[in-house]
């Protein structure tokens, strides 16, 4: 079942919150590069609390909604999927190895047709 396309307006909390979580993620960084002479252990823990605290804030915005429905109906149709049995995808992948070994051959072959006609008979470069 399709979903209808709706076309959202931002509004000023929604920008607000946009706003927030970048300037989170930049808090992180500087959170990370502040907390250096407490030690690595420190720092990571404060980059990922902002960077945490960030992804909470983008995901409540209507922008993480919908990048969350969107990766909900991702996964839904995923599932669809009818993957191919072992058998048929090996003899998939050899048609294929084939067909890129034909291929090459066959562009070696003219090619080499092509530099012997133009080389050697028309120009009478000798090798």
């Amino acid at each position: 079942m399709a979903t209808p396309q709706v076309q959202t307006v931002n509004t000023t909390a929604d920008k607000a919150k946009l706003v927030l979580a970048a300037a989170l993620v930049l808090a992180s960084l500087v959170t990370y590069y502040a907390l250096g002479k407490q030690g690595p252990l420190f720092q990571w823990l404060g980059l990922l609390a902002c960077l945490g605290l960030a992804v909470v804030v983008f995901l409540l915005s209507e922008s993480g909604k919908t990048l969350t429905a969107f990766g909900q109906d991702a996964v839904r149709e995923v599932r669809k999927v009818v993957w191919p049995a072992r058998k048929e995808a090996i003899q998939m992948t050899a048609y294929v190895f084939g067909f890129v070994l034909i291929m090459a051959l066959f562009l070696w072959l003219t090619d080499k047709t092509l530099e012997w006609l133009f080389y050697d008979l028309i120009l009478g470069w000798k090798k």
